[in-house]
C-alpha cells in the first residue's frame, strides 16, 4: 500500500529536494545550500515523502512532494522555504508542512515566526492567515526573477498557552483533511 511520511531531510533525499526546489521555486537553493542547512544546528528541514506501492509493476522510487525549512534565529523562527509539488497542491500538504515547522519552533522555545510571501501567491497567503500570520511589512523587489515585492508575515505568541491549544487544533484539522 502507498503511503506518505513527514520526516527530517536526510542526505539521501538531497537530489530529490533540489529537483522539487527547481519545480516549486525555479532553483532557489542549490544542493550545496541544502547541505549547509542539513549541517546547521539552527535549521530544521521537513520533507514530505510519497512512498508508492511496493510490488507495483512500475517499482517507482519514493517522491519528495513537499518541503519546509525553518531557521531558529535568537527567539524567532524564520520560515525560509515551504513548497508542495504542483501535482499535490490543494490537498492539505502545505498545512501539514507549516504545522510541522510551527511545532518545531514551539519545541525550540521560539517566541515568534516570520516569513516572506509574494502578494500574487493567493494560496500561500490564505494558508498563512489560517495559521494566524499577519502582514507587518513589505520588502520592495524581494523576488529577483519577477521583481515582485515580498510581504513580511509575522506570528507571535508561540510560547503562550493559547498557541499550544492552536497546535492541537491544527493537528486535528490537518489530520481530518488528509484522511479524506
Amino acid at each position: 500500500m502507498a503511503f506518505f511520511q513527514l520526516q527530517e531531510l536526510t542526505a539521501e533525499y538531497l537530489p530529490a529536494v533540489v529537483e522539487l526546489d527547481r519545480v516549486c521555486f525555479d532553483g532557489l537553493w542549490t544542493i550545496d545550500g541544502y547541505r549547509r542547512e542539513l549541517d546547521s544546528p539552527n535549521s530544521d528541514i521537513c520533507t514530505l515523502i510519497y512512498f508508492p506501492e511496493i510490488d507495483s509493476p512500475e517499482e517507482m522510487p519514493p517522491l519528495v512532494m513537499g518541503i519546509s525549512c525553518m531557521w531558529a534565529i535568537v527567539d524567532e523562527a524564520h520560515i525560509t522555504v515551504l513548497g508542495v509539488h504542483p501535482d499535490y497542491r490543494g490537498q492539505g500538504w502545505g498545512q501539514l508542512l507549516l504545522y510541522a515547522s510551527l511545532k518545531l519552533a514551539y519545541k525550540r522555545k521560539l517566541h515568534r515566526a516570520t516569513l516572506e510571501v509574494a502578494p500574487s501567491n493567493k494560496a500561500a497567503l490564505s494558508l498563512y492567515q489560517k495559521f494566524g500570520f499577519r502582514e507587518v511589512g513589505r520588502r520592495r523587489g524581494y523576488y529577483q526573477k519577477t521583481g515582485e515585492d515580498g510581504l513580511i508575515f509575522w506570528r507571535g505568541g508561540l510560547q503562550n498557552a493559547e498557541f499550544e491549544k492552536d497546535l492541537k487544533l491544527w493537528e486535528e484539522r490537518v489530520s481530518v483533511r488528509l484522511s479524506k
